[in-house]
């Protein structure tokens, strides 16, 4: 695991766009992974800007509340077309996202894990949750976990102030990737990062099974890293 600290938020977004955008210009039909959450935002003005070419990507989201509606404000659905789909070149049709609203949701997960199976993921994005979970994988994840519905804690939902309930890749999903990047900023993620960093490797925090995956990077600002 490579930490890489850096001055503050805008610092941390510039230096995940300009991975991702390294990655493509080597590999422009690379399968990416993308997360949600305001720590994601500057990175997704960030590659908008950089009027690079998206068109030939492969795009896989991590989550998705359940139940919920793509036309819902909270959805992630609408948080990635708004924030970043609608302005670069993707292709919508590779495009990859987990229904909210699938009847069927063991189907859902079922099929998007036959997906990534056809579409390995060579870079995965990820953001860190304060109780150290990665996606949904909230504390007590499993390692072997795979897509699938989730119970989310109290503290999660009330600070995304959702359903009860989501639809998640696992951690074996997420250490499937060739590569994977975590974005952390600001004091309250400083607790997460030390235990990802230098806690038990376990369920109590699933971000530290991220130790296992061969090649991570961590991004973080002086806040989130200040108990290191």
């Amino acid at each position: 695991m490579k930490v890489i600290t850096v001055k503050n938020y805008n610092e941390m977004s510039k230096k995940a766009a300009e991975i991702l955008i390294k990655e493509i210009n080597k590999n422009p039909d690379l399968t990416a992974g993308f997360a949600t959450g305001k720590t994601q935002l500057g990175f997704y003005k960030r590659l908008v800007k950089s009027n690079n070419d998206f068109s030939k990507i492969t795009s896989f989201n991590l989550d998705e509340f359940y139940p919920i509606k793509k036309t819902d404000k909270k959805s992630y659905y609408l948080y990635m077309f708004k924030n970043f789909f609608n302005k670069v070149n993707i292709k919508k049709s590779n495009i990859n996202l987990l229904n909210g609203n699938a009847r069927d949701y063991k189907k859902e997960c079922k099929n998007y894990e036959s997906k990534i199976k056809k579409n390995p993921i060579d870079i995965q994005f990820l953001g860190l949750g304060e109780n150290g979970h990665i996606a949904y994988n909230e504390p007590g994840s499993k390692l072997n976990s795979r897509t699938r519905l989730v119970n989310l804690t109290k503290s999660t939902i009330k600070r995304k102030k959702g359903p009860k309930n989501g639809l998640s890749m696992g951690i074996k999903t997420i250490l499937s990737a060739k590569k994977i990047v975590l974005l952390a900023s600001g004091k309250g993620k400083a607790k997460a990062v030390r235990c990802m960093v230098k806690g038990k490797i376990g369920e109590d925090c699933p971000a530290s099974f991220l130790r296992k995956h061969k090649n991570v990077i961590v991004i973080i600002d002086k806040k989130a890293g200040s108990l290191l």
